[in-house]
């Protein structure tokens, strides 16, 4: 295994480049939807590529909104420096991955991993550092054409469910030789569904580190003639995937949201960052829920959150507060069940944490947690206690996205306006296709 200790400069980069053989670099950045691009230079072009970058097109970023070519330049970050231990060690390929600045060395407001730093730029300004382990959900399917399970083992089953037992282990063994460790690995509670926890870690290297995991998942399969996907919801009548995000501030190495005194060991702090939560869900869905699909599996009755509300036992809920683990201040997060693994996380993470700040800065005041199952409460009660519901579509969380101070703010003009004519396009594309649900339904009876 190469370490990457101490891969944090030009020098320490380019020897270990030499010391591995490595022949190819890939560069990977973001687009706005959250779609991994990237292109591979020679390394003999690599020391030029860390001090000036690298030119491309710009409006690749842009995902499906572009509007002209604009010079941009790719600046690899030295720290993400790593091999790719799935291609061969000799002429080895690594990958780094990239900040975005326009031509003249300014930062450009388009990229998303710029958006989450300045984000944690201004949790810091306040004296905290923002922290994220993630549950990643997917499913492994025999073929992208047809969502057709590989297995139908349940929840925690430990069934070889070949092939997929087998790829996930290789995937937990090819991210931990990246640097990425994995904190649970198991079968999910659908058919074919699996899931990958990531050990919690400063949200900056969560976001490039669920974009590897992505895509180490996907290559993993392809190489055994497998499809796997983070769709939300490929297939009807069962649970959907889901990207449960646990999230903490700390400040100088103590856990903002731990408080021995409380009941809950949750501090005041930790209240008003789920109350900022609460109060602002409905319109950041449509980043931490980008896609038609999303809302197939924000539905009743499959295990995902419906309503705004808040707790310490249900998983029901959008908000929980896991129950707190004697001697281990740090157990205390507060977990975000409503995100879905084709969300762009640095984008994600820069709304979530917007949320809370403003939940902190304006000191707003927590709901109480919900008793009970809210799911199965009768409107009126969740009316009594003023429990709203999440977007029931996408159309509904762009009108929401459209008027919200609070997601322009965290995205900035650039990011903002591409995402919501991104998902209009999106929207109304869907709109004004006929799908198999009506032909089936209606054609013969109307």
């Amino acid at each position: 295994m190469m370490s990457t200790e101490g891969i944090n400069d030009r020098e320490s980069v380019l020897r270990i480049a030499r010391e591995n053989d490595v022949k190819f670099v890939r560069l990977w950045f973001t687009d706005i939807l959250g779609k991994l691009k990237g292109f591979a230079i020679n390394v003999d072009d690599l020391e030029d590529a860390l001090e000036l970058g690298v030119g491309f097109d710009g409006s690749a970023i842009d995902g499906f909104a572009r509007h002209h070519e604009s010079d941009m330049r790719a600046f690899p970050d030295p720290a993400t420096f790593t091999l790719l231990p799935w291609r061969p060690r000799q002429n080895a390929v690594a990958r780094m991955i990239c900040n975005i600045r326009q031509p003249r060395g300014q930062t450009f407001p388009g990229d998303p991993r710029y958006v989450l730093k300045r984000n944690l730029e201004k949790a810091a300004a306040l004296g905290f550092t923002y922290y994220v382990g993630s549950e990643l959900e997917f499913f492994y399917l025999k073929n992208a054409q047809t969502p057709e399970p590989l297995d139908f083992d349940g929840y925690f089953d430990q069934l070889s469910s070949y092939p997929a037992s087998d790829l996930r282990r290789d995937t937990v063994l090819n991210l931990a030789e990246m640097g990425i460790p994995v904190k649970y690995s198991h079968h999910e509670g659908a058919p074919s569904q699996h899931e990958i926890d990531l050990e919690h870690t400063d949200a900056l290297a969560m976001a490039d580190n669920l974009m590897t995991a992505k895509l180490v998942i996907k290559e993993l399969a392809q190489l055994q003639n497998v499809h796997a996907t983070f769709m939300p919801k490929p297939i009807s009548g069962i649970n959907g995937s889901g990207l449960h995000l646990h999230q903490s501030l700390y400040r100088e190495g103590s856990n903002c949201f731990y408080d021995a005194d409380d009941e809950q060991y949750l501090s005041v702090l930790g209240k008003q960052f789920i109350a900022g939560l609460i109060a602002h869900a409905p319109e950041i869905t449509a980043v931490t829920n980008q896609w038609v699909n999303s809302y197939k599996r924000l539905v009743p009755g499959y295990e995902a959150p419906v309503y705004v509300s808040w707790t310490h036992v249900n998983r029901s809920d959008l908000v929980r507060v896991p129950s707190y683990k004697p001697g281990a201040e740090s157990s205390i997060r507060v977990e975000y069940r409503a995100a879905d693994p084709a969300c762009n996380p640095y984008l994600a993470f820069s709304v979530m944490l917007a949320a809370g700040l403003r939940g902190i800065e304006g000191q707003y005041q927590v709901p109480p947690p919900v008793v009970g199952n809210v799911l199965e409460m009768t409107p009126q009660r969740r009316q009594s206690l003023g429990i709203r519901t999440l977007p029931g579509s996408l159309g509904e969380a762009i009108n929401l996205a459209e008027n919200s101070e609070l997601l322009y703010e965290a995205l900035g003009d650039h990011v903002f306006n591409s995402l919501i004519e991104n998902k209009k396009i999106e929207w109304e594309d869907y709109r004004s296709t006929v799908t198999d649900y009506e032909v089936s339904r209606y054609l013969s009876t109307l």
